[in-house]
């Protein structure tokens, strides 16, 4: 697209003229988006190598793109790894070499471990995931009821600050009111939920923070499910055009499929939705909690 040659029978001067546009101003667009897209599908070849490569350092991930075509060097991989705070598991057992758990925050005890919910809003679980974009990626932070599965709280950005995640947590209290003491808050030790904003939200609201073993993906195996589900079901194949798009497609899967009409094999196969309403009808009219309905967006 960067030469003046036919394009079918449309050369670069006569789709301009159709589109009112001057040629200088296209190549000027190409120019500035281009690199923006290349750098797009490099971080996307990354994060799916790292997925499926749990245990491949930036170095072993270059090699690997460069078997898929990739130029780039080891320092690049590195360097974009970082920002995207990718896990690399050494080979022995749990032990990770991470950026995002390098912080200077205080890391709670693994209060989740063993725990087996019997009700509503005694566990909550969180996670973060990236989402890619056309030009660029965004970050979906949610927070599950471990009993129901249903997702209580989202939020998504194009970035990893605190307020991303912090977002999703106020979303999660603002549904459903846990009384003070009862609730487990359990994530993984990433700077977004160690940081003291978000133990500040959480100490404000008498939850209990919960926090995963070094490098063990087990324990925080139900948020990790549901993004797996997500990612089959909804982003994989589909081609978001920015931010806002991503959010009102994704929110959309949560609230109508996810939560209301997804079979859950862990509920009987019922929605998450169904799931909650048939508990709130059995509890006695003393014990029945009020109902709070849950927002469908951040």
């Amino acid at each position: 697209m960067t030469s003046p040659r036919p394009q079918g029978e449309l050369t670069v001067d006569r789709m301009c003229e159709l589109a009112r546009v001057s040629r200088a101003g296209y190549y000027r667009h190409w120019a500035a988006s281009a690199p923006r897209a290349e750098e797009t599908t490099v971080r996307d070849a990354i994060q799916r190598i790292a997925l499926e490569n749990r245990y491949y350092g930036y170095r072993r991930i270059a090699k690997e793109l460069h078997r898929d075509g990739f130029p780039v060097n080891h320092k690049r991989v590195l360097r974009l790894m970082r920002r995207d705070n990718l896990l690399c598991l050494r080979k022995r057992p749990f032990v990770p070499v991470t950026t995002d758990s390098r912080h200077e925050w205080h890391v709670v005890a693994n209060l989740a471990r063993g725990l087996v919910p019997t009700d509503l809003d005694q566990l909550w679980v969180a996670d973060i995931t990236y989402v890619r974009l056309a030009e660029e990626f965004a970050f979906l932070a949610v927070l599950l009821d471990a009993f129901s599965r249903r997702v209580i709280g989202w939020a998504m950005e194009n970035h990893l600050r605190a307020d991303l995640a912090t977002a999703a947590l106020h979303m999660a209290i603002a549904a459903r009111r846990p009384a003070p003491g009862t609730l487990i808050h359990h994530s993984d030790r990433g700077v977004q939920y160690a940081c003291g904003e978000y133990a500040s939200v959480l100490e404000a609201h008498g939850i209990e923070p919960s926090m995963s073993r070094i490098g063990n993906p087990y324990d925080n195996a139900k948020a990790e499910s549901f993004m797996k589900t997500l990612k089959k079901e909804e982003v994989d194949g589909r081609d978001y055009r920015d931010v806002s798009q991503a959010r009102d497609a994704i929110g959309a899967f949560i609230e109508n499929v996810y939560n209301r009409r997804r079979l859950h094999s862990a509920l009987a196969y019922r929605p998450p939705a169904e799931f909650e309403k048939n508990i709130r009808d059995l509890a006695p009219a003393a014990q029945r909690p009020q109902d709070r309905g849950l927002a469908t967006s951040p």
